[in-house]
């Protein structure tokens, strides 16, 4: 049996693999588990119950969680079997945002994952005449799940089977609203095939199976770790979902798990973490650690050479020491990450896989599914600091217009690019070349000829008044291999030079301050102290020396105390930058920056 629907993966893991644990949630505190027998009885019960309620096929159903669960994940598949279209909204989209996903994309119900999730809606000014919630004691005016559930009879198994029966392939299977650096988001329309193509071509990849447990924490209103649940699904993995990924430190010691997905940012708190361990042991320990931090830092091996013999005699002494020890803290036998969303410093993907656990970065849209590229975890299959070899089945190419370290924009091709933008025909046909490819935005190169590095966004590229462009992206990334840079964003556009906005690590700070008596006081009053400003310029020009061309070099910087988030609408719900709302929040600032 092959699998051409996304709800067909489910049935396909029930005969080849059946699982007695495929799924396990948080209950009252409590691990709950699903085989996939289970799934698939409830996933029928809830179609049933979807259709007692008077939802049509073609109908539009949103899903507005806080997090992933199973419950998720049965009622998307409850609701794809029937001709149904899922239209998740991030938890993080502001009133705005969801009331227009909602008006725009017509919803006629809405799935919440809890009561509070509901009162965001409220709060929205959105009403549904038919609200559902995971939970099984919501609120009075809301269908809580097993009150929505229905024991499907004769004959309504047979309207089932009718809808599932008529589902095409080339079908709409879900719309995603694109959460857009600038702008209300875009719906994209993603077909059955688009994400089937895309799930096989990670299948081909990725090593899971029966015998993987992964660990799920991201968010599934995004396409990556949507996508992602699928391929568990259909390659028989395990999936434990976390309720919440500030409760990952304790959740990867109980479950124990040998895969999981992240974005970058939950590898930095794992090694900020690795850090505050160190700032608290003596002398000796802070040596060995720092000893074995560096060494993983310049992890030689990138998949296409043996390994140093005197460099792999140092790892063993460094995992005896200190590697071992961090692998414990996140259970034990996590032996893969893949990382996506966002650019990962090369040195965390280095040390990581120094630690023994290989990290991969990829690289994907919600407009294609997602994955384009990703680095393999087979020998000569990954270079870090780049988001590695096109998938298979997916199509690559620079476009021809490119800059003199040959950078253009990157095109793409294949089965998973999307059917298009929701109500939007001309704005679809500006994202298409006219032979056929989509322009994705992004500018970039193939380096060691197969592998696909991303330098920028082609939006956000700007020219000084030198006459010469800079790609901000890519000068974020470097000056983000500082342990004292939480966040930054670049600017530079039509001036004589390229200055910095930055936020710091405050954690790594305090550490310095204790280190260098320098007396600590609130965030606000730190960044002006000039023993602070004096550091961070040495780190500037460190990075200006060794990582920055001429044109890209900062030559001004201003701290900021506060993060950057997706609650005060600084990012995007994928943690992107909004660069415009930053640009005007820290018009100011940028202004002093100029002023010579």
């Amino acid at each position: 049996m092959d699998f051409h629907r996304i709800f067909e993966m489910l049935d396909y893991q029930h005969r080849r693999f059946p699982l007695k644990v495929a799924f396990a949630g948080r209950e009252d505190g409590k691990w709950k588990h699903w085989s996939t027998e289970a799934l698939i009885r409830e996933r029928n019960c809830i179609s049933a119950g979807l259709l007692e309620a008077g939802i049509r096929h073609g109908d539009r159903v949103g899903v507005f969680a806080h997090c992933g669960s199973p419950e998720w994940v049965i009622a998307d598949s409850a609701m794809l079997q029937i001709g149904i279209i899922p239209v998740p909204i991030h938890s993080t989209a502001r009133p705005d945002e969801i009331a227009h996903i909602t008006k725009d994309a017509g919803l006629s119900a809405c799935f919440v994952s809890s009561d509070e999730m509901a009162v965001k809606l409220e709060k929205a000014g959105v009403v549904f005449e038919k609200l559902f919630s995971f939970e099984k004691k919501p609120k009075q005016d809301i269908v809580g799940w097993h009150q929505l559930a229905c024991e499907p009879d004769e004959h309504l198994l047979g309207r089932i089977q009718y809808f599932r029966d008529g589902i095409q392939p080339e079908d709409m299977a879900t719309m995603l609203y694109t959460s857009g650096t600038t702008g209300l988001p875009k719906g994209v329309m993603l077909s059955h095939r688009n994400i089937v193509s895309n799930v096989k071509s990670v299948l081909a990849i990725v090593p899971v199976g029966p015998e993987t447990k992964a660990v799920s924490f991201l968010p599934l209103s995004h396409i990556f770790e949507r996508m992602v649940i699928y391929t568990y699904q259909a390659a028989g993995v395990p999936v434990w979902f976390a309720d919440s990924i500030e409760k990952l430190p304790k959740i990867l010691p109980d479950v124990r798990p040998n895969f999981f997905t992240a974005v970058p940012r939950v590898l930095e708190r794992m090694y900020e973490r690795l850090m505050e361990e160190r700032d608290k042991g003596g002398a000796l320990k802070r040596k060995i650690m720092d000893w074995a931090i560096a060494l993983g830092e310049r992890f030689p091996y990138a998949g296409g050479h043996e390994m140093p013999l005197d460099y792999r005699f140092k790892r063993l002494l460094a995992d005896l020491l200190v590697f071992r020890h961090w692998r414990k803290r996140m259970g034990g036998k996590i032996a893969y990450i893949a990382v996506g969303a966002a650019a990962l410093q090369p040195r965390l993907g280095r040390l990581f896989s120094a630690a023994g656990i290989d990290v991969r970065e990829g690289y994907g849209l919600t407009e294609t599914s997602p994955v384009i590229a990703f680095n393999r975890f087979e020998p000569g299959g990954v270079h870090f600091g780049t988001v590695g070899i096109p998938a298979p089945g997916v199509e690559v190419r620079i476009s021809e217009e490119r800059d003199e370290a040959g950078n253009g924009e990157i095109e793409v091709r294949g089965e998973n690019v999307m059917m298009g933008y929701y109500l939007m025909p001309e704005e679809t046909a500006s994202r298409f070349t006219a032979d056929g490819w989509f322009k994705t935005g992004d500018v970039g190169r193939f380096e060691h000829k197969r592998f696909l590095k991303v330098t920028g966004r082609k939006s956000e590229i700007f020219k000084t008044t030198t006459g010469k462009y800079v790609a901000p992206g890519y000068v974020e990334q470097q000056l983000q291999r500082s342990h004292f840079v939480h966040q930054c964003m670049v600017v530079g556009l039509n001036q004589p030079f390229v200055a910095a906005l930055i936020v710091p690590n405050f954690a790594a700070l305090e550490v310095w301050c204790a280190a260098n008596n320098v007396h600590w006081t609130a965030p606000q009053y730190m960044i002006l102290n000039p023993k602070i400003e004096k550091l961070f310029k040495q780190e500037i020009d460190r990075i200006n020396e060794e990582r920055l061309g001429t044109i890209e070099k900062i030559r001004a910087f201003s701290l900021i105390h506060e993060e950057w988030t997706a609650d005060n609408g600084l990012l995007t719900p994928t943690l992107k930058l909004r660069r415009e709302r930053i640009v005007a929040f820290y018009e100011e600032d940028i202004a002093k920056m100029f002023i010579r």
